[in-house]
């Protein structure tokens, strides 16, 4: 789904204007590594944690009073066969996926804690993701990303300061790839259900003289998804240099991909057609002169998107280091559709004159193009000493931002010339944030937590209404825990968490833009003995202002939110991992929570009612996971992964028709490693078998209403309706893996 200007797509459409950028990047970066290199001496080599540096000012640990879950590259391996980020975290606590195309691969999502990709944080190596304007996440532009992903940590509520907007379910960070101390290749292919596959290619040249490594991924992702025409072609990219010295870690990173996708995002709201052809797509349908309904061939989306990381840590004693990196990230694309009788004044288009007649509306051709800058800066200072442990960091950061559209094709071909835009807005966002951490350990069992951000955020865009918008904001995110270690199995944490957020562009545009404010509080604990661990938690989420999903979709698919006034999330979690055995493994998460929308108020048949408390739309009661893992012998497991997710309502009035029914999934992931005696180091088959009951299920749907008072003359009438996203019947997906 994308948004008109901006707003679901917004983050999506991104190119190079590479040239210059390209020889800029790779200039400072040469310029730091000789620097660097002049003054380091020989080194090395615990990789991963080394890397970490780049992450730990955003990141936290179990003694943080923060609900978290991590997850490394080698629990992904065996299921990463072309699906998308979101798809592979499915099975984390309180997660719920969705993806358009219905197996996976395209646009995909997820929500945490009833809360949509909007309003989950996310940064890569520390650097914000998320688009500046929409908030969106959009993986679709980077396809195969999970395959150049050192680990992954995904904290729940707010979560600690981080980068970038704030967080109002979950903060997701990402690590790419550790340096190789020796050198390696893997090549991977996996083929699949609806003509799915994905091609991988990965070096690393190892640390030559002991400093400098080198490693890349080209990757191509291909599918005609289970929706009709649904189809994605996905090239991305990655390239890192690294330089690592006695006290200095250096990386230059480049990565990116170009997508093309055929949209399907507008889901499918006719009954018979959901019951007997689900895989419908209405997108690009329309009738010609004879009646006769077809689509349009090139009702695509295409962006393409590409990002600079310049990160330098330096560490200047045994309790000093720091942390600075500069970025950019640069894109431009287009999604296309066809309008079927589109009126010429929406457009900017002259009537035209045709056998004496006046026609005034025509099917039309149409693009509607982003063009976005994204630059900055981030920085952090930790200091540790006994039982001290500060960070001082923050970021500065920069959007630039174009839009417009285009008329590329007209029934009535003398009323549009090429080139002419049809509407063309700019946009400018400055964010600054500072922040500062402490963790300090009182006693042997209690530590205390504080953590205080300052943001500023400036926007200003034409176009987004009659009038201009400049808005200015200020947040002060006040954060404080304890946490109390029982013995060396057991502690206990407390936090409080404040979080502001900025309105969206699109929220401009439906008059919602009030800024949000959230109070987290957060009660958990935490068990390890051995490789065994249970984690419990409850939380309380009180929402001012929160800007909910109302269900229903703008004119370009997108979802709409508004203001709901004050609102909750209260909820426990659980979630273990057990060994049974050394051979059986279980790995149960539970979410169990109450949404509600305190004395919500809607106009029903023309009468303005107080509803009383409502559910939150998209916050389902329950939700939960597992996978049993069994290891018959070395480099053989096989899992069987299940996921429920119990009803949820698609709009905020808690109308039946709104209602999303549950749905229970079950997936078996069987994996395969054996080592050669060649120059192939091993080889890793895995396959993946999703849905294996063949469940029809729709994860994702939307719900509206509108007034008429033409059935009844004299009276309002609410009408409502609802569309739904299938997902894909039994499917699977098989890879090899051969590493050098």
């Amino acid at each position: 789904m994308k948004i008109l200007f901006n707003s679901y797509q917004v983050a999506k459409l991104q190119r190079c204007k590479v040239a210059k950028s390209h020889k800029l990047f790779f200039s400072l970066s040469l310029s730091l590594f000789g620097v660097a290199a002049f003054a380091q001496q020989p080194v090395v080599q615990d990789t991963t944690k080394l890397d970490e540096v780049l992450v730990q000012a955003v990141r936290v640990n179990s003694k943080t009073p923060v609900t978290f879950s991590n997850i490394s590259k080698e629990e992904l391996a065996p299921r990463n066969l072309g699906q998308d980020i979101p798809v592979l975290l499915n099975y984390l606590p309180s997660v719920v996926t969705t993806t358009d195309a219905g197996n996976g691969i395209g646009y995909t999502s997820m929500r945490v804690r009833g809360s949509d990709a909007s309003r989950i944080n996310v940064t890569l190596n520390g650097i914000p993701y998320n688009d500046s304007e929409s908030h969106g996440t959009f993986w679709v532009n980077m396809g195969d990303f999970a395959s150049s992903v050192e680990n992954i940590q995904l904290q729940r509520g707010v979560g600690t300061s981080t980068n970038g907007a704030g967080a109002f379910g979950a903060s997701l960070n990402l690590l790419t790839d550790a340096f190789q101390n020796k050198s390696s290749a893997e090549i991977a292919n996996s083929v699949g259900s609806y003509n799915s596959r994905k091609h991988t290619v990965k070096f690393s040249t190892g640390l030559m003289n002991n400093h400098f490594e080198i490693a890349g991924r080209l990757s191509n992702i291909e599918s005609d998804g289970y929706i009709d025409r649904a189809a994605s072609s996905l090239k991305s990219y990655f390239l890192q240099g690294t330089y690592v010295g006695n006290t200095t870690l250096i990386k230059a990173l480049v990565f990116g991909g170009k997508e093309k996708t055929y949209q399907s995002w507008n889901g499918l709201e006719d009954p018979e057609k959901l019951r007997n052809d689900r895989t419908y797509n209405t997108s690009g349908q329309y009738e010609d002169e004879n009646g006769i309904t077809r689509f349009y061939d090139n009702e695509t989306d295409n962006y393409q998107q590409d990002h600079y990381q310049l990160h330098w840590n330096e560490k200047l004693s045994e309790n000093w280091n720091t942390n600075l990196a500069v970025h950019y990230t640069i894109g431009k694309g287009y999604y296309e559709n066809y309008r079927d009788d589109a009126d010429f004044a929406d457009y900017g288009l002259a009537p035209v004159t045709v056998s004496g007649e006046e026609i005034t509306a025509a099917d039309l051709v149409t693009r509607k193009w982003l063009d976005n800058d994204f630059y900055g800066t981030t920085f952090s200072t930790n200091y540790k000493k006994d039982a001290v442990n500060v960070t001082v960091g923050g970021a500065w950061n920069r959007y630039e931002g174009g839009h417009y559209g285009q008329v590329i094709w007209s029934q009535y071909s003398g009323n549009t010339r090429p080139g002419d835009r049809y509407y063309n807005d700019d946009a400018k966002k400055t964010d600054f944030n500072v922040f500062g951490k402490i963790n300090y350990q009182v006693t042997n069992s209690l530590s205390i937590y504080g953590d205080m951000q300052y943001r500023r955020v400036n926007y200003s865009a034409d176009g987004v209404l009659v009038d201009p918008v400049d808005d200015t904001f200020d947040f002060y995110n006040p954060k404080a825990g304890l946490t109390f270690t029982v013995n060396d199995k057991n502690n206990i944490y407390f936090s409080y968490a404040r979080a502001n957020r900025e309105p969206r562009r699109d929220d401009y545009e439906n008059g919602s833009a009030k800024p949000e404010t959230l109070n987290d509080f957060e009660l958990g604990w935490r068990f390890k003995q051995g490789r065994n661990t249970v984690n419990l938690n409850g939380y309380y989420m009180r929402y001012k202002d929160q800007l909910v999903l109302t269900g229903a979709l703008n004119d370009v698919g997108s979802p709409i939110y508004t203001n709901s006034g004050d609102s909750y999330r209260l909820g426990a979690e659980l979630d273990a991992t057990i060994f049974v055995t050394d051979k059986v493994i279980l790995r149960p998460n539970i979410a169990v929570s109450t949404n509600k929308n305190i004395d919500f108020y809607f106009q029903r048949d023309g009468v303005l009612q107080n509803l009383g408390n409502t559910n939150i739309a998209f916050s389902p009661n329950f939700v939960a996971g597992n996978a049993i893992t069994v290891i018959p012998v070395k480099g053989l497991q096989a899992s069987l992964l299940s996921k429920l997710v119990g009803d949820q309502y698609m709009g905020n009035i808690d109308s039946e028709g709104s209602k999303l029914e549950s749905y229970f999934v079950n997936d078996i992931n069987v994996s395969y490693e054996f080592t050669t005696n060649t120059f192939i180091k091993s080889v890793l088959i895995s396959g993946l078998v999703n849905n294996i009951l063949d469940y029809k299920y729709e994860s994702n749907g939307y719900f509206y209403t509108y007034d008429d008072d033409y059935s009844n003359p004299g009276s309002v009438q609410t009408i409502e309706g609802a569309g739904y996203y299938p997902q894909a019947g039994i499917n699977f997906l098989l890879g090899a893996t051969l590493k050098f």
